[in-house]
């Protein structure tokens, strides 16, 4: 008789612990609501981009780092929800993958900047694709990705680089406003320049190498932004993947379009 009743009880405590024949039970509904200790909550997922033909789109775009103050400028890229496109010096990438990896892990567009910040215009072959290739790699070592933009140091350029790209799959990003930011170390001088110069659709040529630089972007994105600016990466701003080998330099975003 005892044995009768505890197989009764180990049943009956099994029926409480298993669903009901035919049932199955949602694997969210039987997680604890609450995340164990250090779990990491899922991001959330991202917006979609702008239709810059329609929104007053801008890149802002940074050249020649990583370096030290590189840290400062993504800490104000992330407090005001801003992403641009960092176009990497080999050398400094090998010197700060850490840097690099914040960067991607922060959204923002990794590209090539040469791996000596040589003048590819003028640049042999060989050389070309020592610059390009060694960059890529450095790149790639740092953070996984491999950049399918460059920005040709100085904006030189010619028929043998555009060749290169195309076979490399890297398109070629030049820019519209330049500030002078590493002639001119003047925070001021740089905010001015910028502020004055930008349109809708613009690419936003600057240093993250020069702490002047750096401190002059919170008073440009917020200026702009009360006008009715919207930050995008280069790849966004041109609705997608760009054409490889091709040039680009401005798009026509917003105003050309009559909106405000």
């Amino acid at each position: 008789m005892a044995g009768a009743v505890l197989v009764v009880a180990v049943f009956g405590l099994l029926s409480t612990l298993t669903p009901a024949q035919g049932q199955v039970r949602p694997i969210a509904q039987t997680a604890s609501p609450k995340a164990g200790p250090g779990a990491r909550p899922a991001a959330p997922p991202k917006p979609p981009p702008p239709d810059c033909a329609r929104a007053k789109c801008l890149a802002l775009t940074f050249d020649d780092g990583p370096a030290e103050s590189t840290a400062e400028l993504l800490d104000i890229l992330a407090a005001r929800k801003v992403r641009a496109t960092f176009f990497i010096v080999g050398e400094n990438a090998a010197k700060h993958p850490d840097l690099v990896r914040r960067e991607l892990e922060a959204g923002h567009e990794i590209a090539d900047h040469s791996y000596t910040h040589a003048d590819l215009g003028r640049a042999s072959q060989k050389e070309i694709m020592a610059e390009l290739t060694r960059t890529q790699d450095a790149i790639r070592r740092a953070s996984g990705v491999t950049p399918v933009l460059l920005r040709p140091p100085y904006g030189s350029t010619s028929e043998r680089l555009t060749k290169i790209t195309r076979e490399l799959g890297m398109a070629q990003v030049l820019w519209t406003v330049d500030p002078l930011d590493w002639e001119h170390r003047d925070t001021a001088y740089v905010e001015r320049r910028v502020l004055e110069a930008v349109r809708p659709g613009y690419i936003v040529l600057m240093h993250d190498i020069h702490p002047t630089s750096v401190r002059a972007v919170p008073k440009i994105i917020d200026r702009l932004a009360a006008e009715g600016y919207v930050f995008v990466t280069v790849p966004e701003l041109f609705g997608g993947r760009l054409t490889p080998g091709k040039e680009y330099v401005q798009r026509n975003s917003g105003d050309p379009q009559g909106l405000p």
